[in-house]
């Protein structure tokens, strides 16, 4: 099935969102004999890299210490990533490194010296701080890479983000590191990164968006409005409401969220005879936090004191059909994993939306380590369904990219050969290729596929 972009994003996600409010019955993993057919059996990879369903194939775009066209090697930790389109058939991957000072390349940082004019931030050698993005230019049509380079650098942890409407990616910084811990700036910002600008600039911290243990951002491209997760056991759900649409930079308002009902914050992760129950929607209300750059890292506490949703490690974000998707990594009585389902009221941010509030449900709760374990990032396929990448905290892990269908059932795409996990999963903008990495060592792939081969007929 060939998806043009309007079919893609008019079809799919309508199919995604859309369907899942009509057909939704239970998000809870049922009996482990529910098992679809789904595209089939996954194949054991020769390479010992990715096992695919029969039809289904990879190849490797990026790889840790390629020269990239900048001159500079291809760093390690490959974490989010989004897909933006360009010209033509091309689109800009960027992509996030998860580096600290502690786990840098040494010989890469000095070479990254020559970097220091456009870096956000240095440490005590006067190098710039190892973390950051990288983008490839890729042409669909060919599937061939087309340039890669350097574009961001000086920040440390950019773990996910989120791309914007107007062809910009969100880095997130997943740190609270202060002045003089890990450079000779404080951190835990978003960053803005553009898609068409082929030179490094000096990067500027968007600190309206507020200083926290950042993961993901998605941007409503109705309002501009930006909704942002928390990677922490005790993490909330933010939104910001720019001054002006699509200028980030012009500052704005910073709010978490919460439940209309709940004086005191409500707490969704299902632990210790907390009961959040699957399927139900409830109204949501907005808390507006004050003292946002948070020196002493207690925005999520001070939000939950004035009313805000707990969560469990909230991480990828994905918007669909005039709604969003966010993962809770830990979250459920099981601590396998949840997935959240925020609809914005038709007011969104405006006076008029407490008379007809947003509204939040837990849509999914694993309760089997085999068929869904700590889902991280998110995106929707082509036929509507949610794709999520696992990251087990486990010794020996075994990571699968995981499906969910419209009526809440989980089953496994892909799955990983490596101790590591798939990160940054976006899709192309016609809906043909999956893009994906491997965190470490870094592996972008493009997978192609028969999209529209599914079968949701039990084994």
């Amino acid at each position: 099935m060939h998806l043009t972009r309007r079919k893609f994003v008019a079809g799919a996600s309508t199919l995604a969102f859309a369907g899942l409010a009509k057909n939704f019955t239970t998000g809870a993993v049922a009996a482990k004999q529910q098992v679809m057919i789904a595209y089939g059996p996954l194949k054991k990879d020769p390479e010992g890299i990715l096992d695919l369903p029969n039809g289904f194939s990879y190849n490797i775009i990026s790889k840790l210490g390629d020269q990239m066209d900048d001159g500079f090697r291809v760093p390690d930790r490959a974490d989010g990533m989004g897909c933006i389109p360009l010209e033509g058939a091309e689109v800009a991957l960027i992509r996030n490194h998860e580096i600290s000072l502690e786990n840098h390349d040494p010989v890469a940082s000095k070479m990254h010296k020559l970097l220091l004019p456009v870096s956000f931030d240095q440490s005590d050698a006067g190098e710039p701080l190892p973390g950051g993005t990288t983008t490839i230019i890729y042409d669909v049509a060919t599937g061939e890479r087309v340039s890669e380079y350097r574009s961001l650098i000086g920040t440390i942890r950019n773990c996910a983000g989120g791309t914007t409407p107007w062809g910009t990616w969100l880095s997130c910084e997943e740190t609270v590191f202060k002045a003089g811990e890990h450079g000779q700036l404080d951190h835990g910002w978003v960053f803005e990164v553009s898609a068409k600008e082929r030179n490094l600039k000096k990067p500027v911290a968007l600190k309206d968006m507020g200083r926290f243990n950042h993961e993901a951002a998605v941007v409503d491209p109705n309002t501009g409005i930006v909704y942002m997760t928390e990677d922490r056991p005790n993490s909330l759900f933010y939104r910001f409401i720019p001054n002006q649409q699509g200028q980030l930079q012009k500052g704005g308002k910073l709010q978490a969220l919460g439940l209309k009902g709940e004086v005191e914050g409500a707490d969704s992760r299902n632990w210790s005879g907390v009961s959040f129950p699957i399927g139900e929607w409830r109204d949501a209300r907005w808390i507006d936090v004050d003292d946002i750059q948070s020196p002493y890292d207690d925005l999520r506490v001070r939000g939950h004191r004035d009313g805000a949703v707990l969560f469990a490690r909230g991480e990828g974000v994905h918007w669909g059909d005039g709604e969003l998707y966010f993962c809770c990594t830990s979250g459920g009585a099981a601590n396998l994993g949840q997935i959240m389902r925020y609809r914005p009221s038709p007011d969104e941010g405006e006076i008029d939306e407490n008379n007809s509030p947003g509204k939040l449900q837990l849509f999914f709760e694993s309760t089997d380590p085999d068929a869904f374990n700590f889902g991280d990032n998110l995106t929707v396929a082509p036929n509507g369904h949610l794709l999520v990448c696992e990251d087990q905290y486990t010794t020996v892990v075994n990571n699968f990219m995981r499906g969910i269908t419209p009526d809440g059932r989980p089953y496994a795409f892909a799955k990983l050969n490596t101790q590591s996990e798939l990160a940054g999963v976006c899709f192309s903008p016609d809906g043909s290729t999956l893009f994906v990495n491997v965190y470490s060592p870094t592996k972008t792939l493009a997978i192609t596929g028969p999209w529209e081969q599914f079968s949701d007929e039990l084994v």
